[in-house]
């Protein structure tokens, strides 16, 4: 397994409210652990909201007595999402902050991801499949018709997500199992990139570099800046 990752703050942020884990080898009880988080808040809240709940995040997954991959995240998340509210709780500055968080693992070719907000996992082989649904205002609007799904990207109310660590005490995810083949491509990003850039476009630039995923992913935010740069980028390319 190789895997690489990246964040930029792109063109237009003063701030970069992305946080990233990618790790190979076991942590706690899983075999390796890749992580998208994109914060939210005023101030600084967003930046501190993405990188305290992936320290909290992995902290628990180190010390969870669980069994399965599925166990350990759902009990992990829970309570990142405590924590997250505690913190939020005890300093003003950082009340209503959040975050969208997409986490995966890999165990005996079997990938597990978890998602909650618009941070996306892809699968890249022949063709590019989101695996994850956005839980946003406009992936709402398409699956009860009153967009198309190509009007996504430039629809006003983008931005908007309906899910987040953070949001509310209970936490609701969506939870993923695929069996993946040899040469699949798992790739994780937070939707400053998946604004900017195509799916196809996507996939054309990390099939371009099948053997450079550093190369691939810097073209990718090189890529998604050329093209407004108007969010935090991030990206995990992780290749069997």
């Amino acid at each position: 397994m190789r895997a690489f990752s990246i964040t930029d703050i792109g063109e237009k942020r003063q701030i970069n409210q992305d946080y990233v884990f990618c790790e190979e080898n076991p942590v706690g009880g899983l075999p390796n652990l890749f992580i998208v988080a994109d914060g939210m808040g005023g101030h600084k809240a967003g930046d501190y909201a993405s990188r305290f709940s992936v320290k909290a995040f992995t902290e628990f997954i180190k010390n969870s007595n669980q069994e399965t991959p599925v166990g350990m995240i759902s009990e992990a998340l829970q309570k990142t999402n405590d924590s997250l509210l505690k913190e939020a709780g005890d300093d003003n500055e950082l009340e209503g902050m959040g975050t969208t968080f997409v986490v995966a693992t890999i165990l005996d070719k079997v990938l597990y991801v978890t998602n909650i907000g618009d941070s996306r996992l892809y699968i890249i082989n022949d063709n590019i499949k989101q695996i994850t649904v956005d839980h946003s205002l406009v992936e709402e609007m398409v699956q009860t018709g009153e967009i198309d799904r190509e009007d996504m990207r430039f629809h006003p109310n983008k931005n908007i997500i309906t899910r987040a660590l953070g949001a509310s005490k209970n936490v609701v995810p969506d939870y993923f199992e695929v069996n993946l083949e040899t040469d699949d491509t798992i790739f994780m990003c937070s939707d400053g990139l998946s604004n900017m850039v195509e799916d196809d476009e996507i996939m054309a630039i990390v099939k371009e570099y099948p053997d450079d995923l550093q190369l691939a992913a810097k073209e990718l935010v090189k890529r998604a800046n050329e093209n407004g740069g108007i969010d935090n980028i991030s990206i995990i390319i992780v290749k069997l």
